[in-house]
């Protein structure tokens, strides 16, 4: 494929690739790595719960589906929004990032709106977001984070229903991620798309496995999220295009 004829021929080489994503949505990309030649370690820096309160998420969904504008922050949120109702609606739908508008197609949202760059400034930076004024807006995700997103929506003039369809909530992490971190060799890279993932992991893991950590390769989705690796300790940081897995292990190949 051309996205691969990029990168070198010998692939991941052996190398261990750390999975910093959420408790049980990283096992294909743990297959791609393998089909690479890679070694993945998993090292879930998130876990993803649904709302204490489901009726009253499921009611809060269903007016949101009236809405004019739908913004999707997350393949999760697409993915337990669904849980608690079809995602029937005539409203325009944005999504953050092409990872997110994929799911909205497998729910059945026909031509989600998506930018290319693929974070919270590409999608405030869509045309159908630049004039907001007394327009309804929901903005579907979950509590904390997407800061600038909720600020910029209601600058510009929106009526913003937030609506929590799931939780993002710490891991739980075992005497097996921390051995398996003790054992991380230099040449291993952390593939990290979540700066809340990043903060867990810094509090939870043990002082000498939270430093084999940071010696590794930080492959980051964002120039901001490699500013907070850097804060965090890591010093060799690489750069990919977005969060999406082709992306991440691309930048992941491209380093020596």
């Amino acid at each position: 494929m051309q996205r691969q004829s990029r990168v070198n021929n010998e692939g991941l080489r052996g190398r261990t690739v750390v999975i910093t994503r959420p408790a049980g949505t990283a096992a294909a990309l743990a297959r791609r790595i393998r089909m690479l030649g890679g070694v993945p370690l998993l090292l879930p820096g998130l876990a993803l719960r649904g709302v204490v309160d489901e009726v009253t998420a499921r009611n809060d969904l269903q007016t949101a589906l009236r809405d004019e504008v739908l913004v999707f922050t997350s393949p999760a949120a697409v993915r337990f929004a669904a849980s608690l109702l079809p995602l029937r609606t005539r409203a325009m739908v944005l999504a953050v990032g092409q990872g997110t508008a994929r799911a909205l197609q497998r729910q059945g949202v026909r031509m989600p709106l998506a930018p290319p760059r693929q974070d919270s400034e590409g999608l405030l930076d869509h045309p159908a977001l630049h004039d907001l004024h007394h327009r309804r807006v929901a903005l579907i995700g979950a509590p904390g984070g997407r800061g600038l997103l909720r600020e910029q929506i209601v600058a510009r003039g929106a009526r913003l229903h937030d609506l929590h369809v799931y939780r993002r909530v710490a891991p739980r992490l075992d005497r097996r991620h921390v051995d398996a971190l003790l054992q991380l060799p230099v040449s291993a890279q952390v593939l990290l798309s979540s700066a809340e993932a990043l903060q867990n992991l810094q509090q939870l893991l043990p002082s000498p496995a939270w430093s084999r950590l940071c010696a590794a390769t930080a492959v980051v989705s964002s120039e901001r999220l490699a500013m907070v690796a850097r804060d965090a300790g890591f010093s060799r940081i690489a750069l990919a295009a977005s969060a999406l897995s082709a992306d991440l292990l691309d930048a992941a190949m491209r380093v020596g």
